[in-house]
């Protein structure tokens, strides 16, 4: 199963999944990365496996 957002292929630190939201919904990364590093930090929120599993979830970059 594969969802239809991207992951970065120029806006990337690891691999890309943060920068690839950020593009599909037109937000500027940093915020995005802020945000997710707020939540992550949080009890309630487990970044780290969110972020890995949106990494197998998420396609790669298109390559033109």
């Amino acid at each position: 199963m594969k969802i239809d957002i991207h992951r970065s292929a120029t806006d990337r630190v690891i691999a890309g999944v943060i920068g690839g939201i950020a593009e599909h919904f037109n937000w500027n990364t940093n915020v995005t990365r802020l945000l997710f590093v707020v939540l992550a930090i949080t009890p309630m929120f487990p970044g780290i496996i969110a972020y890995l599993i949106l990494w197998l979830l998420m396609k790669d970059s298109i390559k033109d």
